[in-house]
């Protein structure tokens, strides 16, 4: 399997996919969210290469029973190859064969929704002692260009502890997000994290720096979240669990990511990374790009 890396800080990534994928219903009653594609891949598979890039070896997919399609997407398909093979589309084999062989794909069933850090928490059986540290990716998000997480595994190796990943974002927009109370490093895109406010007003927001969906976690973080007390809905926050984490002395930083990201969770958020990446693509983005602009222009007249 790909993905290794010199410093070895993790090795293990969880994906929480265990949503019912409500605002793109009626798709989702059929197809779950994870596996949409964007282009011609789908969302987890890009979360998956960006994990195993940083150097991760296997994944955890927390997901639902009735999600067991997200996890059999990453299973080979012999007899689809051998199909393709017979008929020369060798490029198709490439393509079937890449999600499949990007990592160790596992599976961790959370049979009610209870809040991101119940989900976090639900992979815990299946790591090993070697799993000092492991990344927690969420399938929405999508943090181009990807590199961050090697960004965080450095931060790790140097400061220990947990590393999340944050935007900089302008204050008057802050508010939908959770933001961190920081202080400064001698890296000015490493913080050292205080504390955290889920969706503050603009005037109130400790800084400008703003949670996104990666996460590098100490293994202690598990024992945090068995301490936590659960919040609205009866759902276990992961960021509660980091909270304790930092009330007990353990330390926390973020990396601010300088890039651009984009939100799966949302039909148009969807819509605008199916875009971005077909203009990017060799095949489809001339003509789309061509049919665009002409579209653009034709609607304002």
């Amino acid at each position: 399997m790909t993905g290794a890396t010199s410093d070895e800080t993790f090795r293990t990534a969880i994906v929480p996919a265990a949503g019912l994928g409500t605002r793109f219903l009626p798709t989702t009653k059929a197809v779950p969210k994870e596996l949409l594609p964007v282009v011609d891949t789908p969302g987890i598979e890009l979360v998956a290469a960006e994990a195993a890039e940083a150097g991760a070896k296997r994944m955890v997919i927390v997901t639902s029973p009735e999600k067991k399609s997200v996890v059999d997407y990453f299973q080979r398909q012999p007899e689809l190859e051998d199909t393709l093979e017979r008929k020369g589309k060798s490029a198709l084999v490439e393509k079937v064969r890449r999600g499949p062989g990007l990592l160790d794909v596992e599976v961790a069933i959370q049979e009610q929704a209870l809040g991101l850090g119940h989900a976090v928490a639900q992979a815990e059986p299946n790591l090993t002692d070697e799993d000092t540290a492991v990344a927690v990716l969420l399938p929405d998000d999508l943090v181009l260009p990807t590199g961050v997480l090697k960004r965080m595994a450095a931060v790790r190796a140097r400061h220990g502890g947990s590393v999340l990943c944050a935007f900089d974002i302008p204050k008057e927009q802050i508010s939908p997000y959770g933001v961190f109370d920081v202080s400064g490093t001698d890296d000015e895109d490493v913080k050292r994290v205080h504390g955290m406010v889920e969706k503050p007003a603009p005037e109130e927001a400790p800084s400008t720096f703003a949670a996104a969906g990666r996460y590098l976690l100490d293994r202690a973080v598990f024992d945090a979240l068995g301490r936590i007390t659960p919040g609205s809905g009866g759902e276990l926050q992961l960021t509660d669990a980091v909270a304790l984490l930092i009330q007990e002395g353990h330390p926390v930083h973020i990396v601010v990511h300088r890039g651009g990201r984009h939100d799966l969770g949302n039909p148009g958020g969807f819509l605008r990374a199916a875009v971005d990446f077909a203009l990017s693509d060799p095949d489809y983005g001339p003509a789309l790009r061509d049919w665009l602009t002409e579209r653009i222009e034709n609607s304002d007249s």
